[in-house]
């Protein structure tokens, strides 16, 4: 150990290069085209732009919070889900990953457990983690990512805090029907457990599926604290503008800690979320038929290259496929040459699984899937594609990916 490493803290230790991150200096150099970040290459809508410029120009810089923008999250979680919010329970945050950990610092103790349904967003673990607390994951089953709900109420102890539920899912792309919220929440219920959500994804879903917020359902509004962002829908992400809706016994130290951690969130951005959320219904109809023409582009695309794609994304903007039987190559290894070859970068999916740290006979058994089959043999055989790109780069992506067919 170098004499510099002994200052770190030993929680450094556990955190280490996510697989896009390891990628992403091959891609650059190989200018390679980017379907591995979550994040759009085309403009943001120009009415929520020239509202951020109004914003700087009237010198809207310094440490601010507008409550105009509570306001309108609590009036359109209301218009969308039905449900009543007091904007006073609701904390501005620097965008969704920070509601999330302010979140989860506010519930969290040393030594609780929080559950995650896995595969599942990689920065979940480490608020946890850095909060004292337990990750413990429940395997869902590919291809169509269903939970069984035996095994996740067998999850659940006695240090059972919560359950964190990303729906529509990264990376899946998964949304969650009414009868696995219905089964969830009765868990929630049945073992006082909160639940803390992830619904950046919510205005992106296609065909008959439907985005259902678990605090709509009986007996969750109080146990449910929910975290979202401008990012995804208004094709922001850089702005850093997210919020948490909380109960009321809990709100109060969300924001706390947001206070703490960052003071305030971006104040021309709180601006722009007012006229941003007053979006016409016809802004969102017309958000999800774009996405739906991209991800039927991207799986046309998939399958023209030798992907079966068994499972259509029913929400988010991301596809999640595994590697046709006839590649002897793991995820990675696939990664890799697609890059080196077709100069496209895509994520390699076995980032996303992970396995649970606490040892037990229940917890070994949940390493099989339900056909007996070692769930080793397919976390290593899935790739994420981003299809959050405007249609020339999906084109030129296209276009590149047919010289490097499985």
């Amino acid at each position: 150990m170098t004499a510099t490493s002994s200052f770190l803290a030993r929680r450094t230790f556990s955190f280490h290069a996510c697989p896009i991150q390891q990628l992403s200096r091959l891609a650059q150099s190989r200018n390679a085209i980017n379907l591995a970040e979550g994040f759009p290459d085309f403009p943001a809508p120009e009415h929520i732009k020239q509202a951020a410029i109004s914003a700087i120009l009237e010198d809207y810089n310094q440490y601010r919070h507008v409550q105009a923008a509570c306001d309108e999250v609590a009036k359109h979680f209301s218009e969308t889900q039905g449900v009543q919010i007091d904007p006073t329970n609701i904390t501005l945050c620097c965008g969704q990953s920070e509601a999330f950990a302010a979140s989860i610092m506010a519930v969290v103790d040393v030594g609780d457990e929080v559950l995650l349904l896995d595969p599942c967003y990689e920065t979940y673990e480490a608020c946890i983690a850095l909060a004292g607390g337990c990750p413990v994951y429940v395997r869902m089953k590919p291809p169509y990512w269903t939970i069984d709900m035996n095994m996740l109420e067998a999850s659940i102890s006695s240090r059972s805090k919560a359950i964190v539920v990303n729906s529509p899912h990264n990376p899946t792309g998964k949304v969650f029907s009414m009868q696995e919220l219905t089964d969830i929440a009765e868990l929630c219920v049945k073992y006082d457990l909160l639940a803390i959500t992830d619904e950046v994804y919510e205005h992106i879903t296609y065909g008959n599926a439907k985005h259902i917020s678990l605090a709509s359902l009986p007996g969750m509004v109080d146990r449910t604290v929910i975290t979202s962002s401008l990012s995804k829908t208004f094709s922001v992400t850089g702005w850093r503008l997210g919020w948490a809706i909380a109960p009321p016994e809990i709100a109060p130290a969300v924001s706390n800690i947001h206070v703490k951690i960052s003071d305030s969130a971006p104040a021309p951005f709180q601006e722009a979320a007012v006229i941003a959320l007053r979006s016409s219904n016809d802004y969102f109809v017309s958000l999800r038929k774009e996405y739906e023409e991209r991800r039927d582009f991207v799986l046309h695309m998939l399958r023209a290259v030798g992907f079966e794609a068994y499972f259509k994304p029913e929400g988010s903007m991301f596809v999640f496929v595994e590697l046709p039987v006839s590649s002897t190559k793991d995820d990675v290894e696939y990664a890799t040459e697609l890059i080196e070859k077709a100069g496209v970068a895509i994520v390699p999916g076995h980032g996303f699984f992970h396995n649970n740290k606490r040892e037990s006979e229940n917890f070994n058994r949940f390493c099989i899937d339900g056909m007996g089959k070692d769930t080793h043999e397919y976390t290593r055989r899935y790739v994420r594609i981003a299809f959050c790109k405007s249609k020339s780069t999906l084109f030129s992506a296209a276009r590149a990916w047919q010289s490097y067919p499985l």
